[in-house]
């Protein structure tokens, strides 16, 4: 069997026993940090679904469902998945347009596009974001997580600010007393209790919405089941299949990085679909990986395996059920404080030292901001990325262009000129090649020297042909050597066959 083929038992288990089952140092990382999770989960839950036009519960259970279902068949250890503002953008209009019902079955749907999409290997298409992109990516989402905590600490009582101050005092300092109890954690509880305890009258997480009295339940979507249903919702639900794929396969490149450990992003895709099937199911309103909540569970918690997941979830849905009272009462500010400190935390604030940007190519720069810029203006992280990429890749053919060299070699006794072509040719290179020969004066025997080259693309048989053609119309002779084996491949396939004759 292929070592990247999992069987039914691998899949769950995963490649080794987890450390937390024999190590209660990370165990106690790990459980904490699902509940700081689970805390932060809750205001952020509601807002999307606030987005989308549905109920607080319905938002609260996908982040439930999602969190459950993706730490045991998700790619990604530590990831946090749950209801996210991308996924509700892309569902709101139906959901405004069409009703609740179609909103689940796009859910569903998008789940079954994912798993396919991931089965195909999509997540290969990974490799092609260049690093610019990903640096503008990290800092754009952490600029992203700064702005949604703006309208939390504006028009506001005026205790807020002193309380968010305390809140990001304690997680500056706390860790230097101990780390055994993650700050944010200390932060929130400290914090919840100093403005019960004093009736400070601030915005607390009861006011964002109600909180659910019990457990989701398993049920079809209450649409028809037709062929006009399924073209109503097919658009939302690709949409929402890409946008969710997107950010998941970014932030678990990106807590690759953090962590030094590598994922399956082929398993991570067929999970964030599973997760979103379930998810429906359940009549929630689909996700994808959350960065703030993620950087909060690898960064700022350092947990790593797939409990602190798993318990990000259930903890979720036990605050709810169980302590929905107490988890109302926990101020805004606390949950501000700690997001404030993602937003630091993630931001690469080397990539803009003074230093690294003088030494840093300038077309590296420019792919960097647009892909900030896209993302701050739109919202939405997979644009900036797509916009990012396709950046780069037309600075780097461009630079690529000029890297095609041609040198004409005569020999003085009248035999045949000889060209030595030298670098890449594709579309962007071969564009000019047909300028850069002699054929009025050269003799009737020309020779092309390709042995330093690489044909890639139609483009540059076509670029060659119209070199012999030229010369041909002269009377002149063109002999064409030195192919490599894959270059002398793509000629003989396609010489003479891209024009009429």
């Amino acid at each position: 069997m292929s070592s990247s083929v999992l069987s039914p038992a691998a899949w769950l288990r995963g490649s080794r026993r987890p450390t937390w089952m024999s190590d209660p140092k990370v165990l106690r990382t790990e459980v904490l940090a699902g509940l700081v999770v689970a805390l932060a989960l809750i205001p952020e839950a509601i807002s999307f679904s606030i987005i989308a036009g549905v109920d607080p519960a319905i938002g609260l259970f996908a982040s439930f469902t999602m969190a459950v279902t993706i730490a045991v068949v998700g790619g990604r250890p530590a990831m946090i998945s749950a209801a996210t503002g991308a996924v509700a953008l892309v569902i709101a209009p139906l959901n405004r347009e069409h009703g609740f019902g179609y909103l689940v079955a796009a859910v569903i749907l998008a789940g079954v596009l994912q798993i396919v999409l991931g089965a195909l290997g999509v997540a290969r298409l990974m490799r092609f974001v260049p690093r610019s992109v990903m640096v503008g990516f990290v800092n754009s989402l952490a600029i992203l997580i700064f702005m949604a905590q703006v309208p939390e600490m504006t028009n506001v009582p005026w205790p807020v600010y002193p309380l968010i101050a305390a809140g990001l005092a304690l997680m500056v300092f706390f860790p230097k007393v101990t780390k055994v109890i993650p700050a944010p954690l200390v932060s929130i509880v400290i914090l919840t209790v100093v403005t019960v305890a004093a009736g400070i009258a601030v915005p607390t997480v009861g006011d964002k919405g109600d909180l659910p009295s019990s457990l989701p339940v398993p049920g079809l979507p209450d649409v028809p089941f037709t062929l006009d249903t399924l073209t109503t919702i097919a658009p939302y639900a690709l949409a929402m299949a890409l946008v969710g794929l997107m950010e998941s396969l970014m932030t678990a490149k990106l807590v690759d990085d953090i962590t030094d450990t590598h994922s399956s992003k082929t398993r991570e895709s067929i999970g964030q679909g599973i997760a979103n099937i379930v998810t429906g199911f359940f009549g929630g309103m689909g996700g994808c990986a959350m960065i703030g909540q993620t950087m909060i569970n690898v960064r700022v918690s350092g947990a790593r395996t797939r409990l602190s997941t798993f318990l990000a979830g259930a903890l979720l849905m036990v605050l709810c059920v169980v302590f929905g009272p107490v988890v109302s009462d926990i101020p805004m500010a606390a949950l501000v404080a700690v997001m404030v400190m993602v937003s630091v935390a993630t931001f690469d604030w080397h990539s803009i030292a003074p230093k690294t940007l003088r030494r840093m190519p300038a077309g590296e720069i420019a792919v960097m901001a647009v892909t900030v810029v896209c993302v701050v203006a739109t919202h939405n992280l997979a644009i900036g990325v797509v916009v990012g990429s396709v950046t780069a890749m037309v600075i780097f053919a461009k630079r690529v262009a000029h890297l095609a060299e041609v040198t004409a070699v005569t020999d003085p006794d009248g035999g045949p000129v000889v060209y030595r072509v030298t670098g890449e040719l594709f579309f962007a290179s071969s564009n000019d090649l047909v300028g850069r020969f002699g054929y009025a004066t050269d003799p009737d025997e020309v020779v092309i020297d390709l042995s330093a080259a690489h044909i890639w693309d139609a483009s540059s048989v076509a670029a060659l042909d119209a070199i012999e053609t030229k010369y041909a119309q002269r009377g002149k002779s063109v002999e064409i050597i030195g192919l490599n084996e894959p270059s002398a491949r793509i000629h003989r396939r396609l010489s003479g066959e891209l024009t009429d004759h």
